[in-house]
């Protein structure tokens, strides 16, 4: 049978107009939007005067109400870009498990077909009585329904589309859904459930990462307590140095911008910044001091000095003995004065040792003199040896010049960063996150090229990397958690990273952002103690150089 002009007008017209949302459905990622835009196509295509979608509950028993549309009455609402729709949840089936074939949209979802009804009052089977009582409310006048079920490849119900009142092309004359219409539709609402399942999907894969994710960070919390919450702080430092770096019209940040994927990309690369730690021993992480190992051996050495004392007392009673037996009795007083002068250079040296044991910033060269004279005392091991009262690799560890850690174990730690890129490397990541090992794993680089791993120099790194860089040092020097060390006021950290500024260490202009736009600040107002949170002085920060801004 041919199909006249006009027919065939209307339906390449509509095609046409299918083609256009198609395309737009599938590249929508925001779910919300994308609902808006289903409903608002299908209305556009069709020329219908409202219309609601509807999603499938999780279980398939319900149809939860997202939008809301009627052109004539001006209503709006739903899937944020309305009123909120309270309506209860449409039932697929009553108390006992029936299904409810009464309702038009529920009959479609359960028998996964299009219902073209062309007037309401006089359509038979269904019950249209909130329908008359809300036109008897608005005076609105509900006619034609079409009710379209959407299911995916699968053939899964995903939801149900349904539009009221077809327009004539010519007068607004409500007139049915033609059957051209109808199949135009039918294309449209699969495109839709496909659309709304990929969406589904990727926010599943999404979640599904995520949570792979935070299960890393809580294996390192569990293993380190400490480091834990560092890898969950360092993301969003660095996000709030992203977002200060985007409002920043000038200089290297001029034009510099993150959409959503990117801003999710480094999200995700400084969440997973130390995920190599779950390699490094847990004694080399949390090293709270420079005796420790699986326990404090200062304990150990406060032991020995005991030991020492009592020997002390031991010799001299027996020279007070021996001076009484021979009747010399006048070197007592110099026997007991020697004595409490051993005693008080043992409890002296006990708490010298205690102090060196701390991981200071500097160990200065005449107490290394000190050290050395200590180990060269002699005591009685258990064992009945006579020994130095330090072993070699007492010694060792409390010459270490700063912090807590030997050469040795600081390898240990840089280590981690080449696991992390070994690690991220090797996983398959989807284009928009490909840039995550480069992220992660450019925090302990250089801007003078003198970092590690791979000793990049500024040029070679990205804005991003070098903005976690920032992150990972200022979340290190302000962590109040550490077994090793107090957190640092602000001031503090402000100067140490003013110094590595000028040493070449971390990105100047990102210094200076991070400084004038007082990214500092806000951090520390949700991370540190009030004690923390000094006054700051910003012309007296070294190496601070407040950024130069012209007017346009």
């Amino acid at each position: 049978m041919d199909i006249g002009g006009d027919t065939k007008i209307e339906s390449f017209e509509l095609i046409e107009k299918l083609n256009e949302i198609g395309i737009a459905l599938s590249t929508e990622k925001n779910t919300p939007k994308l609902l808006e835009m289903i409903l608002k196509g299908a209305k556009t295509i069709l020329n219908a005067d409202g219309g609601t979608l509807y999603l499938a509950t999780e279980d398939k028993r319900h149809l939860q109400f997202e939008i809301i549309m009627n052109d004539s009455l001006g209503i709006m609402m739903g899937a944020k870009i309305g009123e909120p729709i309270s309506f209860e949840p449409l039932p697929l089936y009553d108390e006992l498990g029936n299904p409810n074939n009464t309702m038009v949209a529920a009959h479609a979802a359960l028998y996964k077909k299009t219902i073209n009804i062309p007037d309401a009052y006089t359509a038979e089977g269904f019950d249209f009585a909130g329908t008359r009582a809300f036109d008897t409310k608005t005076g609105y006048r509900s006619q034609s329904f079409l009710t379209l079920p959407m299911l995916n490849h699968e053939n899964e119900l995903i939801g149900v589309l349904q539009l009221i009142n077809a327009k004539s092309l010519y007068g607004n004359q409500i007139i049915e859904f033609s059957k051209v219409s109808q199949r135009i539709a039918e294309s449209l609402a699969s495109q839709a459930a496909i659309a709304l399942t990929n969406n589904k999907l990727i926010g599943q894969f999404r979640e599904l990462f995520e949570s792979f994710i935070n299960l890393i960070s809580e294996a390192i919390d569990k293993k380190s307590p400490y480091n834990g919450a560092h890898c969950r702080r360092v993301p969003t430092l660095t996000m709030m140095i992203a977002d200060a770096a985007c409002k920043a019209d000038y200089g290297i940040f001029k034009g510099f911008q993150l959409n959503d994927d990117e801003r999710y990309e480094l999200k995700i690369a400084g969440l997973l910044h130390d995920c190599g730690k779950v390699t490094t021993p847990v004694h080399v992480i949390d090293k709270a001091t420079k005796l420790e190992t699986i326990f404090d051996r200062i304990h150990l050495v406060n032991t020995r000095f005991e030991v020492l004392k009592r020997d002390a007392e031991i010799n001299f009673l027996n020279q007070k003995i021996a001076a009484i037996e021979s009747g010399n009795l006048s070197i007592i007083p110099e026997l007991e004065a020697n004595l409490q002068q051993k005693i008080a250079q043992y409890s002296s040296d006990q708490a010298f040792l205690k102090i060196c044991n701390i991981g200071g910033e500097f160990m200065r060269d005449e107490y290394k003199e000190r050290l050395q004279l200590i180990a060269t005392y002699r005591w009685i091991d258990p064992e009945g040896v006579e020994t130095n009262f330090l072993t070699e690799n007492e010694v060792y560890n409390l010459n270490i010049t700063r912090g807590t850690l030997t050469a040795e174990e600081r390898k240990i730690i840089n280590d981690h960063i080449v696991v992390t890129i070994e690690m991220l490397e090797q996983l398959p990541y989807p284009r928009n996150l490909r840039r995550v090992p480069e992220y992660a794993g450019g925090h302990h680089e250089r801007m003078d090229g003198k970092g590690y791993p791979k000793g990049l120099t500024r040029d070679q790194m990205s804005l991003p990397a070098r903005m976690m860089g920032i992150a990972d040092i200022f979340e290190a020097l302000s962590a109040k958690d550490r077994p090793y060390k107090k957190g640092k006021t602000l001031s503090e950290c402000l100067q140490i990273l003013g110094n590595m500024r000028l040493n070449g260490h971390i990105d100047p202009d990102l210094f200076d952002l991070f400084v004038s736009e007082k990214v500092y600040l806000r951090y520390a107002n949700e991370y540190l103690d009030p004690d923390q949170i000094d006054e700051v002085d910003e012309n007296k920060i070294l190496g601070y150089t407040p950024p130069l801004i012209t007017a346009c």
